[in-house]
């Protein structure tokens, strides 16, 4: 998946809308709930690479980071909590959606 497939995937969940909170930077993008404005996924490019942070449940995380290796501590967020997936081709496409729809349902 790449970034615009991550987007395009948030926006089919239930009340989504797509903001790009951070002054002076069209790149970085978060997927929020509609009700709440709480984001469950962030999508930003670091070093050149697109980075996206969704939440897990903290027993879940390690078991992610140390499976998937494109599945890291989260960038600039709570390491417990948050992981990043580094986007590419090696990703698995099931896995990230699923992610996403904990991630979505976590920050309802």
């Amino acid at each position: 998946m790449n970034r615009k497939d991550v987007i395009k995937y948030c926006l089919e969940l239930p009340d989504v809308y797509e903001d790009y909170p951070f002054p002076d930077d069209d790149v970085s993008v978060t997927m929020k709930h509609k009700k709440n404005n709480k984001w469950f996924a962030l999508i930003m490019n670091v070093k050149g690479e697109e980075y996206l942070n969704i939440k897990t449940n903290p027993e879940y995380s390690e078991l992610l980071r140390n499976t998937y290796d494109y599945v890291i501590p989260a960038y600039h967020m709570n390491k417990e909590h948050w992981n990043t997936i580094v986007l590419s081709d090696k990703c698995d496409k099931e896995l990230i959606e699923e992610l996403l729809e904990l991630s979505y349902e976590l920050t309802k």
